[in-house]
Parts: structure tokens; sequence; C-alpha cells
């Protein structure tokens, strides 16, 4: 199952921070060591669910757009450096950007770049794309007061059957989660109808690293799981907004952080992938709050 040996990903020079025009608006967290908590409700007002829309369309578009660049040698910092001016041109502050590392120094850059190994949270650099690389790109924009969180993984030119069926199994893991969002239910199912797929195929599923509340706050304290967690019973309501995020991995899922503090590898060097959207549950189901003008879920 495991891809062609080849080279481990090792961290590059990181460029410097790219700066936003003052006249967007940013997060409170920009310039805190710590995200403040939310102490909000989980269940959001319409005005704030039409925001995300917005919000979440732009991320969206942002990520299609940033994907098209993707290819062997075009670096993750060339792709940050189109999504950061892509995102503040349409009037928008990249959310990731000087994100709080609770512990390490404020997130640099204003996407993820995650390549092969990388779980998540890897910062764009010097290195260049190489064929066959599985690239996530996370995108999450915050406009009008409102965080639009969503990550696709790409292909680099032509990759191994084995990583070409986690990337569209890790999406068909993401749909099928979302499809099981109903009113009523406990939250405890989108982890359970996850797992239950990935391990069909032997896959890993990360656990340290989640799914989480979306809106006004980057991350609100509601914490999605994508494993089945019994005791997580929180029920499912209407207007509840939330991301669905799983990161699956081809080995086992154990994994480590880089000494930047952020950057998040298998320890066994086993490729992950992951999709990521954010939704609104609604009265029968849930609405995929991240998808670009004309996208179908």
């Amino acid at each position: 199952m495991t891809p062609t040996a080849r080279p481990t990903v090792e961290p590059y020079p990181v460029s410097p921070v790219r700066p936003v025009p003052a006249s967007i608006p940013r997060p409170n967290y920009v310039g805190l060591d710590v995200d403040p908590p939310y102490t909000g409700s989980d269940v959001q007002p319409p005005e704030i669910i039409e925001a995300m829309r917005e919000a979440g369309a732009l991320a969206a578009l942002a990520i299609a757009e940033t994907g098209k660049l993707v290819a062997p040698g075009v670096t993750t910092d060339q792709l940050d450096a189109f999504a950061h001016e892509f995102v503040c041109d349409h009037g928008a502050y990249p959310s990731a950007l000087l994100y709080p590392g609770h512990g390490a120094p404020p997130f640099p850059k204003a996407i993820c770049t995650s390549v092969n190994e990388v779980i998540c949270h890897g910062i764009p650099d010097a290195r260049p794309l190489e064929d066959g690389d599985l690239v996530k790109i996370d995108i999450t924009v915050f406009k009008n007061g409102v965080h639009g969180d969503s990550c696709v993984t790409f292909p680099c030119g032509e990759i191994d059957q084995a990583s070409r069926d986690l990337m569209v199994r890790t999406k068909e893991a993401m749909d099928r989660a979302i499809k099981a969002v109903k009113p009523g239910r406990q939250l405890n199912i989108i982890g359970r109808v996850i797992e239950a797929y990935a391990k069909r195929f032997g896959y890993g599923v990360v656990r340290e690293y989640t799914g989480h509340g979306v809106h006004t706050a980057f991350h609100s304290g509601l914490v999605v799981l994508h494993y089945d967690e019994p005791r997580v019973t929180t029920v499912i309501e209407p207007g509840m907004t939330f991301t669905i995020e799983p990161m699956l991995t081809l080995g086992e899922a154990a994994n480590h952080v880089w000494d930047d503090g952020w950057t998040v590898v298998t320890n066994d060097y086993s490729r992950c992938a992951q999709f990521e959207h954010s939704l609104v549950v609604t009265e029968t189901g849930a609405e995929v709050l991240t998808l670009a003008p004309g996208e179908k879920p």
C-alpha cells in the first residue's frame, strides 16, 4: 500500500510575513499570545450563517484557484503568495496569518500547505514541489466578522495509485460524515462514520487534530472527532456551524510536531490526505458552506 520510497519532506527557508492592507479588519486574536476563548452558543443566528456563506465561498474559490498552481517545481511559498494576494484582493483576511501558537510563534503564513507525510499545519516555504507529491491546501478567510474554513488535497503531477486512492477515499469519508449529520443525532456519529469507512482500507485515522466549531470564532471550543468516541454525547442542533476535516494515513496515524511548533508529521512518514468543509446544520441535515460559486457538494 505504501508508495514508492522517496525522500521525506524537510524544512526549507520561510520568507518574511506578508503584509495585509490596513483597511481589512483583523480577527480578534491577531497580536495576542492566545486565541481568546469563545463563550457563546454553538447555534448561530441567520445573519451569521449568511455571512459564513460568503466567507465560505471565498475560501473555496481561493483553494480552487491556488490548487491550479500545484505543479512540479512550484514552491509552497509561491502558493501562499498567490493565496495571500487573492484573499486580500477580495477584502478578506487570511485567518491563519499570525494565529497564536500557544507556545509556538504565531503562524507566519496565509495558508497551510501540508505535503505527503505532513498531516496538517505545514508552513509554506521554499521547497519546490515534486512530481508525485500529495499536497494539502488549507485556507480559512475572515470576512464580515466570520471565518470560512476548508481544505483540499491536490495531486502534483503523476501520483501513485495508493496515494490517489487515499485522496479519493478521504474525500468520500468526509462526504459520508456530512450526510450523517442530522438534528437530534449525537456528534459522535461523525467520527463513527469516518473511522468505519477508513478501517475498510486499513487507513490510520488521526486523532489529535479534529474538526471544530467555526463562525465568529476560528475555533469555538466545539470539538468534532473523526474517530468513534461514544462518550461524546453532544446533540446536533439546527444552526450549529462546524468543520468536518478527516485526516487519513496510509500507515500509522501516530505523529509528532517539528521544532517550528506547527508542522505535524506521521511518525512512520506514511502519507496523509485531508479534506475539510465548514457546514451549518439545517432542519433536515447539513448545508456545506465552503463551496465555490457553481460548485456542487
